[in-house]
């Protein structure tokens, strides 16, 4: 008989004051006042630290993967960076809706492409020291083409790239938007698993 094995409760921060210092279209940012968990093992008391946070509903990533094995990516200006940046397609998800449904609206709007696959790959946190999004990456094939219907405020640009451009961009530091790289890396991992099984 197998021992059971402990489930390990989720240790929460106590917090103590919060306030919402900018609300705006996407996303809040708060000012809190907390104590944080202390990890296992420390004896000492956690002294309560001030966290600004950027509190976000979420977003999706998807990686569209055409008959052909190329990858499809949008290249549009950012403004924070103030660059032009090759990109999966990405959006936020809107209110009530699930993270696959975001998926399928995101790679319509961005491509045109409707996919009859959608599997998720991974979730991940892309800047976990102040902001709380959470993104869900799938990767999408069975690919038909239609209409894109990008916002009102986006100027995309799309192309197809094989993974072999891709990774010569990411040698070279062209590809350098985070979620992108991570999307890249995990269908590489893919493909390789599948050649060593022959």
């Amino acid at each position: 008989m197998k021992p059971r094995s402990r489930r390990r409760r989720r240790a929460l921060p106590v917090v103590w004051k919060s306030r919402v210092v900018y609300r705006g279209r996407l996303f809040e940012v708060r000012r809190d006042l907390v104590s944080e968990p202390r990890p296992r093992g420390v004896r000492a008391r956690p002294k309560p630290a001030v966290r600004e946070v950027v509190a976000h509903r979420g977003s999706v990533v998807v990686l569209p993967v055409l008959p052909d094995g190329r990858i499809l990516l949008v290249r549009q200006y950012r403004y924070a960076p103030g660059e032009f940046l090759w990109e999966l397609v990405a959006g936020g998800i809107d209110a009530g809706e699930s993270p696959l449904e975001a998926a399928r609206r995101e790679l319509k709007e961005e491509t045109g492409y409707e996919s009859g696959r959608l599997e998720a790959l991974t979730s991940l946190y892309p800047t976990p020291g102040f902001v709380a999004e959470k993104m869900h990456l799938f990767r999408a094939t069975s690919l038909r083409r239609g209409r894109a219907r990008p916002e009102a405020d986006e100027t995309l640009t799309l192309r197809a790239f094989s993974l072999r451009q891709l990774e010569r961009m990411l040698r070279r530091g062209t590809l350098r938007d985070g979620k992108t790289i991570i999307g890249v890396l995990l269908e590489r991992a893919r493909r390789e698993r599948r050649r060593a099984r022959g």
